[in-house]
């Protein structure tokens, strides 16, 4: 690459010339007798009678000089300038050079994966019950402690949503219907019954499903599960084995 001015030199240590102080502030810097330009005053080491400097609050460089923070005397001694010479840019790492242990943990975000890399499991919300409840009406009704608040990461993520619903049928023709609510929102209602009990008196089941949702938001978004059963007949959920719900955020 073609440069305007003096070419870069990577990690080159040089050491300038002898400075003679004077009541200024200001000194050239030269090596071999020729005027040299740090890149900037971190680029530098300075020591001043004996003391090495710090960069800025010292000293600062322009072009090719150095400016001292306040005005030396002939009696300071600038010891040495060292060039340090100027940073390299790594550019393009080569093919398999960048190993895992190089990549900070969490820097990857969803909005980094390609179009199609998605399927990454983000988080996970687990609830559960076994608190008996009898529920008989043919609409859709909340099944208590069935519910799950989740705040997606992305607008773009999927929610997955998995069930088991535990469901004791007690009579002959018995049966009934699940449904998931978002919000306010009804995204699956299973009008055709989920579970039914034809011609059996007597049916203990955990009826186990999932659904994928898409909510579309990075609100917090609560999800329940809702029940009803067949022709107004009595169902008792949860009282010979628990019934459970899982929430999980996909990256789109």
């Amino acid at each position: 690459m073609a440069y305007i001015g003096a070419q870069p030199r990577l990690g080159n240590f040089q050491a300038c010339d002898a400075i003679t102080t004077s009541a200024t502030t200001t000194f050239n810097l030269l090596v071999g007798g020729t005027a040299i330009f740090p890149q900037s005053a971190q680029h530098c080491l300075v020591s001043l009678n004996g003391v090495l400097q710090a960069p800025i609050s010292s000293y600062t460089i322009s072009g090719s000089t150095i400016i001292f923070a306040a005005a030396l005397t002939t009696d300071d001694s600038i010891d040495f300038i060292t060039i340090l010479g100027d940073t390299l840019d790594l550019g393009t790492p080569s093919d398999s050079t960048v190993t895992t242990a190089k990549v900070v943990d969490g820097a990857i975000t969803s909005a980094k994966l390609a179009s199609g890399v998605g399927g990454k499991v983000l988080q996970v919300l687990y609830t559960k019950t076994d608190s008996a409840q009898t529920i008989s009406s043919g609409s859709y009704t909340d099944l208590t402690s069935m519910s799950l608040a989740i705040t997606p990461s992305s607008s773009s993520n999927k929610i997955l949503i998995r069930a088991g619903i535990s469901g004791e049928l007690t009579a002959n023709d018995h049966g009934f219907g699940i449904g998931i609510v978002r919000g306010s929102t009804a995204v699956l209602t299973e009008n055709t019954k989920a579970l039914y009990g034809n011609g059996i008196t007597e049916l203990v089941a955990r009826l186990p499903f999932e659904f994928l949702d898409s909510p579309s938001t990075t609100s917090a978004t609560t999800y329940k599960i809702q029940v009803k059963t067949h022709d107004g007949n009595s169902v008792i959920f949860n009282r010979s084995s628990v019934s459970f719900l899982v929430l999980m955020e996909v990256a789109a």
